[in-house]
């Protein structure tokens, strides 16, 4: 991600996006030690009426304002350009940020220095020497009047960090005053979640038990393979498929009726549920939406079409828009009431619907359901929003905490999962852990510090032994 603007820096105007980030100016230490002993001799001075100590203390006193004034009225016009590289990047991974400044003005810049403004959680480098910017080149390519500086961070939790403004500073040719103007516009740099590689080929765990979508997942590229199956009687001989006859030794026929990919499903607790408030980046949250991500990536690039279920409001789905561009009329609560009580999952399909789930996860956070009116998300309100779902597919619930409404539904939709397995925080209340169960939930317990990979793999492993 990168974005320049040109800023012109003139006292008692700081641009509007940069509010939070406003001009300093302020005496070097040389220019304070000047102030105090200036004070002291004009005290002195007046004091015992020694003039030729009043002259030398009026100087001392006049030279840093004046240096003050030099650096709050020096105008400053530059264009910086800032780009991370690369523009998304995972938690615990470095990004390089590399920010590119540009003279504006007629007149050469020597003597500047920079420093970088980030958000918390993201650590910039200290004060550094910016290189003489020279003269503006009219018309032509950066050159002598552009300079280049760059730095590494290494955030370690997800999210989206603005970064920016740049902060140039100066100080007056003496040294006692310094100021700084902040130049250019924040940049986001997006944190996404760790995404662990999972074993398995992506249907090892949704293989059979009523699942029937793995016989139309296949990996091989040969068409002749994705499309033969054994010759049987009546088949017709002109749907004979001669080049895998060839490689079986048996009659293999071309199979023609129309495939589509198979579905998953991943629901992810972002309700708060019995959690107080402020504990929304929690390290159960946190590790729930790494496994969240892991697992989605995993069924995606295995061919899935994944359907995302969030608990609390949701946070993932754009804005419904009708085919002319207008927006669709709809209930004010919808998007709202979470995914098990009414709101619509999410899609997501291929390489690039991976990478949008996955920078969509890093802003995730737990909300509050909207109130509903009393009588709803009873026992025949959990069945009706369940039975929405449609059919029968394979669906990974990852829980921290539920409510009794969640724990309802999600007890009312175990007939629309096959295979229903639920990873299970130890945060999650007993009582709960005991009505999945009942509803037939596979369910994995995990903690915090349990590794994603291991958690995947508990899941084939409990499926062996129940076998």
């Amino acid at each position: 991600m990168s974005g320049s603007q040109a800023v012109r820096m003139r006292p008692g105007r700081v641009p509007a996006t940069r509010r939070a980030v406003r001009r300093q100016v302020r005496p070097t230490l040389r220019g304070a030690l000047f102030l105090a002993v200036g004070v002291a001799v004009f005290i002195t001075a007046w004091a015992y009426d020694i003039r030729d100590l009043l002259f030398l203390g009026s100087v001392l006193l006049l030279v840093p304002l004046l240096s003050l004034g030099y650096v709050l009225v020096h105008p400053l016009r530059v264009a910086v350009a800032r780009t991370f590289r690369p523009g998304t990047v995972s938690a615990g991974l470095p990004v390089t940020v590399a920010v590119q400044v540009r003279n504006l003005a007629s007149v050469s810049l020597p003597g500047l220095r920079w420093r970088d403004v980030a958000a918390g959680g993201i650590s910039v480098p200290a004060v550094q020497p910016l290189p003489v910017l020279g003269p503006a080149r009219r018309g032509r390519g950066p050159g002598s009047d552009t300079a280049s500086v760059s730095y590494q961070v290494r955030p370690l939790r997800r999210g989206v960090y603005a970064v920016g403004p740049l902060m140039l500073g100066r100080a007056d040719p003496f040294g006692l005053a310094y100021s700084e103007w902040p130049a250019g516009a924040p940049h986001d740099l997006t944190v996404t979640p760790t995404v662990s590689p999972l074993p398995g080929s992506g249907v090892s765990i949704t293989r059979g038990e009523g699942s029937r979508h793995e016989r139309i997942r296949h990996l091989n590229n040969d068409s002749d393979e994705l499309i033969a199956r054994e010759y049987r009687p009546g088949d017709p001989m002109r749907r004979v498929n001669w080049p895998a006859t060839a490689r079986h030794g048996e009659i293999m026929i071309r199979q023609e009726e129309q495939r589509s990919h198979p579905e998953a499903r991943v629901v992810l607790d972002t309700a708060r549920g019995g959690r107080a408030e402020g504990r929304e980046h929690d390290a159960e949250f946190e590790r729930a939406v790494e496994l969240t991500a892991s697992i989605a990536v995993h069924l995606i690039d295995a061919g899935f079409r994944l359907d995302v279920v969030e608990l609390g409001p949701s946070q993932l789905a754009p804005g419904q828009l009708r085919a002319a561009g207008t927006l669709v009329p709809r209930d004010p609560d919808a998007g709202r009431r979470g995914g098990l009580h009414g709101d619509d999952p999410v899609s997501f399909t291929g390489p690039e619907g991976a990478l949008a789930l996955v920078d969509a996860l890093a802003q995730i956070a737990p909300q509050d359901h909207v109130a509903h009116p009393d009588g709803e998300n009873g026992p025949g309100d959990a069945r009706r929003n369940a039975a929405a779902f449609g059919r029968q597919i394979p669906t990974f619930a990852v829980l921290i905490d539920l409510d009794d409404a969640d724990a309802a539904a999600l007890a009312a939709l175990r007939g629309l999962c096959q295979p229903a397995v639920a990873f299970v925080f130890d945060t999650l209340r007993g009582t709960v852990l005991e009505r999945l169960a009942e509803a037939g939930w596979q369910c994995v317990p995990v903690t915090a510090a349990t590794p994603v990979d291991a958690a995947w793999a508990r899941v084939g492993q409990d499926r062996a032994e129940a076998r």
